[in-house]
């Protein structure tokens, strides 16, 4: 093996700037297996990167890739890895703030992956990954829920929403689900009890809650106050348009006020993932595939989550 597909970008900008090009298959070093990546997603945070907004992070060197999860199939084992053997099928994430998934080929190591789940495709696998690893953290691990609690969840319908929902009612919460009108119905048989348009509806309006799961990074201080005392509210994505004063929000409400904001970058490892698998196995959480993009048209997968109204995932089909 010499080069490999991937999907590139050489420059910043619209989803049109990526197309499928080749760069070479990644060495294997010791410590590492090398995956066959059979399908990845896109994620709220490739949109941000390829556009530019966090340049600060990513930095002006080109070709730039994107992809952060990814499922497969393990083809090679690096020197001093025990465990993993070729031919096993497994998921994972690359590391934080590392992105080049959407490619025939990665390198991990074994703490980033598990065993895929054995009931699920690739691409019925991908799907979970990200919103799947995020749920739990945010939920169990930042929030610490528990059954009986009222949980609000925004951006209910898209990649982690949909998962947020069922790993809520999983937990044992009265789910509240902030979603698009037409996604109504669609949130309400993940298992949410209540679904009101994001579009229509004032936060004020909702009542309280003892858990906020926030997807959309927006309105944060308004979210605030909707907080029960000693709620908890955990956001996973601060407002790409406004980052300074969203992330200073952030930070001050840790040390200011009734009802911190905890703020997190997901970096799980594989402990999490196979806790995954078994719900996903068990029929816990089920996965949400909203389209399917070969890896030549990403750019269609990243333009298609930029346009609203998601469903679940967008994956890209490698193989």
């Amino acid at each position: 093996m010499s080069d490999m597909r991937a999907a590139l970008f050489d420059r910043y900008g619209p989803p049109e700037v990526l197309y499928e090009g080749k760069v070479p298959v990644p060495e294997v070093r010791p410590g590492e297996v090398l995956v066959r990546v059979h399908a990845a997603t896109v994620n709220g945070g490739e949109l941000a990167g390829r556009a530019g907004k966090m340049r600060l992070v990513t930095g002006r060197r080109f070709p730039q890739r994107t992809g952060l999860d990814f499922a497969g199939e393990i083809v090679e084992v690096g020197p001093s890895v025990t465990g993993p053997r070729e031919g096993q099928k497994v998921w994972g994430l690359l590391g934080r703030s590392t992105f080049g998934s959407a490619a025939e080929y990665v390198t991990v190591r074994p703490r980033q992956l598990a065993l895929a789940p054995g009931n699920l495709t690739p691409v019925e696998a991908a799907s979970l990954l990200v919103g799947g690893t995020t749920s739990i953290t945010a939920l169990r691990d930042k929030a610490g829920l528990r059954p009986g609690e009222r949980l609000l969840v925004r951006g209910a319908s898209g990649g982690v929403g949909s998962v947020a929902v069922q790993i809520g009612k999983l937990f044992g919460a009265h789910v509240t689900a902030l979603a698009g009108a037409n996604s109504r119905d669609f949130v309400l048989g993940l298992g949410a009890d209540d679904v009101f348009d994001h579009r229509t509806t004032d936060p004020s309006a909702l009542g309280t809650f003892d858990v906020i799961m926030d997807t959309a990074g927006t309105q944060h201080p308004a979210f605030r106050r909707l907080l029960a005392p000693g709620g908890r509210m955990v956001a996973i994505a601060f407002d790409v348009e406004n980052i300074a004063a969203s992330v200073t929000y952030i930070l001050r409400s840790t040390v200011r006020g009734s009802g911190r904001v905890r703020f997190f970058s997901g970096n799980p490892r594989h402990a999490l993932f196979a806790e995954l698998t078994r719900y996903a196995e068990s029929g816990d959480i089920r996965p949400v595939v909203d389209t399917v993009h070969p890896l030549a048209d990403v750019a269609a997968a990243h333009r298609a989550l930029e346009a609203g109204g998601v469903r679940g995932k967008h994956v890209v089909q490698v193989v």
